[in-house]
């Protein structure tokens, strides 16, 4: 069993990974410890594809970075990997099943949903702003920034995270780390439609109905409005 924070960088919204980095964790009676010679970084070509202006400026890799790069589908997990950690990980586990590897057995712990558990009131979750939110808007967080949105980068940024999440769940294991995500992952309120804000356990039972009848509901809201339909019931 393995546990990693994984991060991919992308050709365009939702397109092939361009760079891919990883590093193995552990958690041991609440300490989280990550050792950087550990961290794998790698840039991958896309064949004729070309990187989107808006991609670009938000990572900064170029297509002549690519050249003589391993092509994407030859990345593969690392033996073992049970559990994959990451800031909206279902991005990146959707970015690596582009390139073949099978993540059905994969255990996803989504660190985005963690921090919006931990910290309700911040005023962004995105990572740049967690990093400063956490060292109260100091240099060291933005020196820490100036490699931000790079795959290799974000592995670390993510981890100082991380590290402050499970103090404030006092989490001692990689299983009550998953645990505590699967329920974070868990909306209370709806976030779209006319009902947009309403407790899950407010809405209209004819909307639940509605709402379980589509094919492509997200898993975690069908698991919050079939809880409530049974308390309903």
């Amino acid at each position: 069993m393995q546990a990693i924070i994984l991060d991919t960088e992308t050709h365009t919204l939702n397109g092939l990974p361009i760079e891919i980095a990883y590093a193995p964790i552990q958690i041991e009676q609440g300490k989280l410890s990550l050792e950087r010679e550990q961290i794998f970084d790698q840039l991958y070509s896309i064949g004729d594809e070309k990187i989107s202006y808006a991609s670009m400026a938000v990572h900064h890799i170029l297509e002549s970075d690519l050249v003589g790069q391993p092509n994407f589908s030859t990345f593969t997990l690392p033996t073992e990997t049970s559990y994959i950690i990451g800031h909206n990980i279902d991005y990146d586990i959707q970015t690596i099943q582009k390139c073949g590897v099978d993540t059905t057995n994969i255990k996803a712990i989504c660190t985005l949903a963690l921090a919006r558990l931990v910290w309700p009131t911040a005023e962004a979750h995105n990572i740049s702003a967690l990093i400063y939110q956490i060292s109260k808007g100091s240099e060291k967080a933005r020196n820490m920034l100036k490699g931000a949105h790079r795959a290799d980068a974000d592995i670390i940024l993510t981890a100082n995270i991380l590290m402050h999440i499970i103090h404030h769940l006092n989490i001692q294991t990689i299983e009550e780390l998953f645990a505590a995500s699967e329920d974070a992952r868990i909306p209370r309120s709806i976030n779209f439609g006319k009902h947009r804000g309403t407790a899950i356990s407010a809405l209209p039972a004819d909307y639940v109905k509605w709402l379980l009848k589509q094919d492509d509901l997200d898993p975690y809201l069908r698991k919050a409005l079939e809880n409530s339909a049974i308390i309903t019931l």
